[in-house]
């Protein structure tokens, strides 16, 4: 039996295509919004919608899926999460009204799952001395494949239209799905039980509130009475999901697991360092594309703002093996603080000296090394805190985490640059500097060395 389950390696590279296929889709279509908005004769608000609801289903998608994938098994949920993507992509390429491609971004949010799944797959199948850089570099995946899609997307809409923006990641998507199912093995580790509607249903409501009232900040302002509506009413359902989450059996998300401090500390990172770097992909192409002849910017076009963010999407990919190996020899805790550091800097450098190109192509590789660490390091520290079966559920929560980290961030700097001034853009370099330093103090606070646990199969492949 065990001599038919397939190299580690094949899982892995299934895995990662999966999921920087995912990856691309969070920022794929931002660059594209103006187009989208011009061709299908829609307003700003409609369109902004295409990010809002994708990260309003991707963060409900990914604890619950989670959850069923300790429950039924991690690659079934996987192979489902994919195929429903596909048809989310299918929906919003074939589109021709702004309703229909709402929808299809919404149902692709279910992708948001990809990532806690691969984690637990790989937890349970490689061999142990291999998880932590397995985990690092699907880890990074997140943060390269958001950086491809700000690349990718000017010469996709300039040489196509922005409906390949959804085609290409269709076929890759379903390649996944169908290497998936036929490669990857299924787990013997279960988490048995039943899911918590009620608990779900509570995540859900304050998700939604939280992220509808970051997301139309800017728009509707930030002290409105809809918006401190909304984060009231995401505060109060956040306390009463806590309490039921506490006194229910079978909860969705173990409360006593939350409050772990290697788990509290490191989504708390997560929540810091997702602000950093998803204000990158608002604050840097927003400023090159600036005409120079302003005093601000360098009045790049679409594609080449996309370049400016290269060598961030280079840190990622190969800083992420080496946060594994850290991890492996030191602990988790050494490129995590090594990580928060570097993206600090990079604000900091950028927040004093953003007049030249090459102090911003610099800022990136900085940012790109720094969150290549820390992202891998994080998913290795939350997965070292818990039992494997409570591997898709922690996960899951960091990444929502990290993805509420990210919202406030990107939304907070578009705020603050609408004016498009220098000085407006010096503040929000500062003001990320800061949540990241931040991060960086709160990563010295996450305990031991958080060395990956043994996983449930432990096997040594030739």
């Amino acid at each position: 039996m065990e001599a038919h389950r397939p190299h580690y390696n094949l899982t892995f590279a299934i895995l990662a295509i999966a999921g920087i296929a995912f990856a691309l889709l969070q920022s794929l279509v931002a660059p594209a919004l103006r187009t989208i908005q011009t061709d299908l004769h829609t307003t700003t608000t409609a369109v902004a919608w295409l990010f809002t609801g994708y990260l309003l289903a991707a963060s409900i998608a990914t604890q619950i899926v989670g959850r069923l994938g300790d429950m039924f098994g991690k690659k079934r949920m996987l192979v489902v999460t994919l195929a429903i993507v596909a048809v989310g992509l299918l929906v919003a390429a074939l589109a021709t009204s702004i309703g229909v491609l709402i929808l299809g971004r919404v149902i692709q949010g279910a992708g948001g799952a990809i990532f806690p799944l691969a984690f637990a797959i790989i937890r349970d199948e490689f061999p142990r001395e291999r998880i932590p850089t397995g985990i690092a570099l699907i880890s990074a995946l997140l943060g390269v494949g958001g950086g491809l899609g700000i690349i990718l997307a000017g010469p996709i809409i300039a040489h196509l239209s922005y409906h390949w923006l959804f085609w290409l990641p269709l076929i890759v998507v379903v390649a996944a799905a169908i290497a998936a199912q036929v490669v990857i093995p299924e787990s013997p580790i279960r988490a048995p039980g039943r899911i918590d509607w009620v608990g779900a249903g509570l995540l859900t409501g304050w998700l939604v509130a939280l992220l509808v009232g970051v997301s139309e900040a800017p728009t509707w302002g930030w002290g409105s009475a809809r918006v401190l509506g909304l984060f009231g009413l995401a505060a109060v359902l956040l306390v009463l999901w806590i309490r039921f989450e506490d006194r229910v059996e079978g909860p969705l998300v173990d409360m006593r697991m939350m409050r772990l401090h290697a788990v509290w500390t490191t989504n708390l990172t997560a929540l810091l360092l997702g602000a950093g770097m998803y204000s990158s992909f608002v604050l840097i192409p927003e400023f090159v594309e600036l005409p120079a002849s302003g005093g601000v910017g360098f009045g790049s076009s679409v594609t080449e703002a996309g370049i400016f963010l290269l060598p961030a999407t280079l840190g990622m990919l190969f800083v992420g093996p080496l946060s594994g190996r850290l991890a492996s020899s030191f602990g988790a805790k050494v490129p995590l603080v090594l990580g928060c550091f570097l993206t600090a800097l990079s604000y900091t450098w950028l927040a004093v000296e953003h007049g030249s190109s090459w102090d911003v192509y610099l800022s990136t590789a900085l940012m790109g090394a720094g969150i290549g660490f820390a992202f891998g390091a994080m998913a290795n520290l939350i997965v070292a805190a818990v039992r494997a079966d409570e591997t898709g559920v922690a996960t899951g929560m960091n990444t929502i985490v990290r993805t509420i980290g990210g919202s406030l961030g990107s939304q907070i700097s578009a705020s603050i640059v609408a004016a498009s001034t220098d000085r407006a853009f010096t503040t929000a370099f500062a003001i990320s500097a800061g949540a990241v330093l931040v991060s960086f103090l709160v990563s010295l606070t996450v305990p031991g060395r958080g060395r990956v646990a043994a996983p449930g199969l432990v096997r040594s492949r030739a």
